[in-house]
């Protein structure tokens, strides 16, 4: 009886996978999908293999690791409130964040896991290890909030430092809005990524010296970096094909080199925003509507008036009734820097999803981190798009923030320390 049903089961399984196998085989035959299947498995691409051994300095001249870093696939990005006015607790936390991130950027432990005492409390959480260094970069983050009085850091202010004006597109909840400090910790094994911003806001609450206040758990980057094929959004549609890739390009968009305080110099701004998906009413969307919403075919990446995805966009062509073949409402038009008086940012956003929301609708969209020298670029850019971008029916802006990244600091020294001096 026993051996009868041992055959039954195994009848079962082989049908159930001759069942996938005529499934995949004959979605493969539809047109179309076999080329496009065999032309992604030819395309395997060396950078976009993961290496988990691979690891990045935290110390050194210029700007912090995980700014111009190449992109890595995940990303867990924290905010955290100030609980003491005291300006050394900020000073010792950022030490020991500092102390922290250069040892679990070198894929190290910050402390026992398992004490010699059996009552003993680990300094390290313990879920990291064996996973190496995976890649992973931690870049620090003052808000607005730390360059007041109340730490006696007013005039250290960066020229630039201040709230994001109010922006046509917001539609911003405080659950997911501001912030004294932000983390943004990326790796290529989201358990690295987790685990570094969990130790280190244990630290900060060790300290008595801030509490969190908002995070986001992100997943597939949705920046390209140079050499990186270009990822995709959740609306399916490759995502910065035009991003910044060259170290002129970094200088001139990025880093601050305007020769203001020696310790700002080759810092940068953090704008940060959470970008809801109105995911279900966009799949029931005709796709050219779709393509006329970004300027660009879905599965080429091409422009509107191109053929490749790398082809330059021409917004002057017309098609056949006189109308701009990339349509003026487009995403790419609006965003463009040939449309906006030269402005360009760096992007380094991610994909996140939050699960459902209470009506049962798929709770996801975009974690945006963009860089730049100045935060008017960012803010110039969204005015255009929030007040005319076909895009804003399917997105709704729901969290924002914005930070002064200080340059890495050297061998032994750590985050800002020139601010105490």
């Amino acid at each position: 009886m026993k051996d009868k049903q041992n055959t039954e089961r195994d009848k079962t399984n082989v049908s159930r996978r001759h069942l996938l196998k005529g499934a995949v085989a004959g979605a493969l035959a539809m047109p179309g999908l076999a080329t496009a299947h065999n032309a992604t498995v030819a395309k395997a691409e060396p950078e976009d293999q993961v290496d988990l051994s691979r690891q990045h300095a935290f110390y050194g001249k210029g700007g912090q690791a995980g700014v111009t870093t190449t992109p890595q696939r995940h990303v867990m990005y924290m905010t955290f409130d100030m609980t003491s006015q005291n300006p050394r607790d900020l000073q010792i936390l950022l030490a020991r964040w500092s102390a922290a991130i250069a040892q679990m950027m070198a894929g190290e432990i910050i402390g026992q896991v398992e004490p010699v005492r059996n009552s003993g409390i680990g300094m390290d959480t313990g879920e990291a290890l064996d996973l190496g260094p995976a890649s992973l970069t931690v870049t620090v983050g003052l808000g607005p909030g730390i360059f007041t009085e109340t730490y006696g850091l007013a005039d250290k202010k960066p020229a630039l430092m201040r709230e994001l004006v109010q922006l046509p597109s917001d539609n911003l909840q405080s659950a997911f809005t501001g912030g004294d400090l932000s983390l943004q910790a990326c790796a290529d094994d989201p358990q690295v990524a987790y685990h570094a911003i969990r130790n280190l806001a244990r630290i900060a609450k060790d300290t008595g010296a801030a509490a969190t206040r908002w995070s986001v758990l992100g997943f597939g980057r949705a920046s390209a970096g140079k050499n990186q094929s270009t990822p995709r959004n959740l609306f399916g549609f490759k995502d910065g094909t035009r991003n910044l890739t060259e170290p002129t390009d970094f200088k001139k968009f990025v880093w601050i080199n305007d020769g203001g305080p020696a310790w700002q110099q080759q810092g940068t701004y953090q704008v940060v925003r959470k970008i809801k998906m109105h995911i279900e009413n966009w799949d029931t969307d005709r796709v050219s509507d779709q393509n006329a919403v970004f300027g660009r075919h879905k599965v080429s990446g091409a422009p509107l008036s191109g053929e490749k995805e790398f082809d330059t966009p021409d917004f002057h062509q017309k098609d056949s009734e006189g109308a701009p073949v990339i349509p003026v409402t487009s995403h790419i038009s609006l965003a463009a820097h040939e449309n906006n008086q030269g402005i360009r940012i760096l992007r380094r956003s991610y994909n996140y999803t939050d699960g459902i929301n209470k009506l049962g609708m798929l709770d996801a969209g975009l974690l945006f981190i963009s860089y730049q020298k100045d935060p008017a670029s960012f803010e110039a850019l969204q005015t255009r798009l929030g007040a005319a971008d076909a895009l804003n029916e399917y997105i709704s802006h729901i969290g924002s923030g914005i930070f002064f990244v200080p340059p890495a600091p050297p061998e032994g020294d750590y985050i800002g320390s020139q601010l105490f001096s």
